[in-house]
């Protein structure tokens, strides 16, 4: 009888065992798994807005790159009207430059991360010859943060 007793009591453990987990054990799972994921996706923004600014800071030093090849074959840059596309296609408007010799860039002239054109100013400011900028995720000049702009000068 004794031993009875004992496997009763041994199956009544292993029930209370096997219960499953209880309401407050999945709660308590679920916040940890909430928290760790909102410090992952705050982290990973960070992240991205910092690529964006790296992306628009490379993308402005290529189309440097082609201004310098553009206006090492044809003497100068291109003007105002003709803008970034003449370092895509020849230009069509005045003047047009004899020795085009491009194209200068191979891939379409990009948008900034942000999905604007890149602006360009000829004559550039401080004196220079042009002058590129994109003026970040809020499109406006100055800023901070994702909102600062990346200049070529």
């Amino acid at each position: 009888m004794n031993t009875n007793k004992q496997r009763k009591l041994a199956v009544r453990s292993a029930r209370r065992l096997d219960g499953g987990w209880t309401f407050i054990e999945t709660l308590v799972v679920l916040g940890i798994v909430l928290i760790l994921t909102a410090t992952v996706g705050f982290t990973a923004m960070k992240q991205l807005a910092k690529a964006k600014t790296v992306a628009a800071r490379s993308q402005i030093d290529s189309l440097q790159l082609a201004m310098q090849s553009y206006y090492l074959d044809t003497g100068s840059h291109p003007t105002r009207e003709q803008g970034l596309m003449a370092l895509r296609e020849k230009p069509t408007l005045s003047p047009v430059p004899n020795n085009w010799d491009g194209p200068y860039m191979e891939k379409p002239i990009p948008d900034d991360p942000w999905g604007r054109p890149y602006v360009y100013l000829i004559p550039g400011p401080a004196g220079m010859p042009y002058g590129l900028a994109s003026y970040g995720k809020d499109g406006v000049e100055g800023g901070e943060g994702e909102d600062a702009d990346t200049l070529s000068w």
